[in-house]
């Protein structure tokens, strides 16, 4: 904990005392091997440094949040004091959000639950920030409702953050991103203050409010509740894969997909590399598109049709409705990336960027390229489409000799990727956010922008204390 501004006895048994006048003294964490925890997430390198017996990031203290005023009079206190506060909810962050990067206090909001709220009118759900993902979806879905909201971490990770860190979902591309899915929150301010921001539905009096914390990761709030739109059960549901002759021509085929006005709700291309885990089958060689339509069934059925045939054009060839039902059915599972993270040596790494459609061919063929002598498998896969571009996601799986090497390897993989994305013009993130993975990268960027993000974090944030040393901190 050298990297903590209260890395003395006295200074951490004063914080200890002062915290009680703010909170119960019961909600407080002291102890070393219950603070351990807290410096790890599902960041495939905090997992390996968890296996070292390395807590680069651990906190001082940490208070389990019981409401909305605890966080409030957390904040004011650091906010006073330059207190540095870190927020976590589940943690299943997988670039390190979440972990201190200088100490202080872990606010731990999992306490913040409670059941959710339905308008059933206007087709909303408000919900306190850590509820988890699956509790809400199956909630929903009692009164007849879906989020439309599916990140593979769905039943780890919370309403809160999915906003605070830009999520997306496996849907996105009929129900868009959590940009587009979010009505309104509550969130705390550093100096205690709680303000809600919402828009019904649309708000044209200044600037869009909500846009400012949304990816914020905590460095400037801490969201506290949130009002989601829900959507009815789709009626008919209609999915099917597809071979195409090349990763090239797959590429065109969701390219043509995302421009031709169609909605599709699901639209997945594997590599021919990855195609092989997604379906289960070694004997095609050849990319495989996932597709699917939903909705009203006469209007899911018609596009269904259409996008069939726009692909069709491309070399688009059925494989049947099968290999996408298998996916639907285990979509969730995390276990491959956990069997090797487990593994002694064992390390594995999923990066997400964003290129636009001039680019991404070049953009995959040079990651894959720059990564694969990094890893046993490379696997490739498109996920989320937009008129302009599309998401590339990197799966890597590998071996080497010891904990220790398969560190290295993890932040050797991070260099390469982010600095071979840079170069050929693509995003450095598309739904993972920043964390600590990325942030020795961010200075690359565009310092126009980041002189703003800067002024933001000063405006609202004086003091510092807020997730200190992520983003543009």
């Amino acid at each position: 904990m050298s990297n903590s501004p209260l890395a003395t006895t006295d200074a951490l048994a004063q914080l200890s005392s002062d915290l009680q006048d703010v909170v119960s003294a019961d909600q407080l964490i002291t102890a070393t091997v219950e603070l351990e925890p807290y410096s790890h997430d599902w960041w495939p390198l905090a997992a390996k440094k968890a296996q070292l017996d390395e807590h680069d990031h651990m906190p001082d203290i940490a208070v389990k949040v019981k409401a909305v005023d605890d966080v409030a009079a957390v904040l004011r206190y650091a906010s006073k004091r330059g207190v540095p506060v870190t927020t976590r909810a589940l943690g299943s962050s997988v670039t390190g959000q979440p972990l201190p990067s200088r100490g202080g206090i872990l606010l731990d909001v999992t306490g913040l639950t409670g059941t959710p709220v339905i308008d059933a009118i206007n087709h909303t759900v408000t919900v306190p920030a850590a509820v988890r993902g699956d509790d809400l979806e199956a909630y929903v879905r009692e009164q007849g409702f879906t989020l439309g909201h599916s990140p593979q971490s769905l039943n780890r990770s919370s309403a809160g953050g999915w906003v605070a860190t830009f999520a997306t979902g496996q849907l996105s591309s009929r129900y868009g991103g959590i940009e587009d899915l979010v009505v309104g929150y509550t969130v705390v301010l550093a100096d205690g203050r709680t303000v809600k921001l919402e828009a019904r539905p649309r708000a044209a009096v200044g600037t869009d409010l909500r846009q400012i914390f949304i990816g914020s990761e905590g460095t400037l709030g801490v969201i506290t509740e949130v009002v989601l739109k829900i959507f009815p059960v789709p009626e008919t549901s209609i999915v099917e894969a597809f071979t195409l002759p090349s990763v090239r021509a797959g590429i065109d085929a969701i390219r043509t997909l995302a421009q031709s006005g169609l909605r599709p709700s699901l639209v997945r291309l594997y590599d021919e590399t990855e195609a092989r885990h997604a379906t289960g089958r070694d004997d095609l060689g050849l990319p495989v598109l996932f597709l699917g339509n939903e909705g009203i069934d006469s209007v899911a059925r018609a596009e269904h049709a259409a996008a069939i045939e726009l692909i069709g054009d491309l070399g688009a060839k059925s494989l049947g409705a099968e290999p996408v039902e298998g996916w639907l059915g285990r979509r969730y599972d995390f276990s491959t990336v956990e069997s090797y993270l487990n593994a002694s040596g064992g390390y594995a790494e999923t990066i997400e960027i964003a290129g636009r459609w001039s680019e991404i061919a070049a953009i995959y063929d040079a990651l894959t390229g720059a990564l694969a002598p990094l890893a046993d498998e490379v696997l490739g896969h498109f996920s989320h489409i937009y008129n302009q571009g599309t998401s590339l996601y990197v799966i890597l799986l590998g071996h080497t000799t010891d904990n220790r090497t398969a560190a290295e390897r993890i932040e050797e993989i991070w260099k390469v990727a982010m600095t071979t994305t840079l170069a050929n013009g693509g995003e450095l993130s598309h739904h993972h956010g920043s964390g600590l993975a990325r942030k020795p990268y961010i200075g690359l960027l565009d310092e126009g922008a980041a002189s703003v993000a800067r002024d933001l974090k000063r405006a609202f944030d004086p003091a510092g204390v807020l997730n200190p040393g992520k983003l543009f901190d």
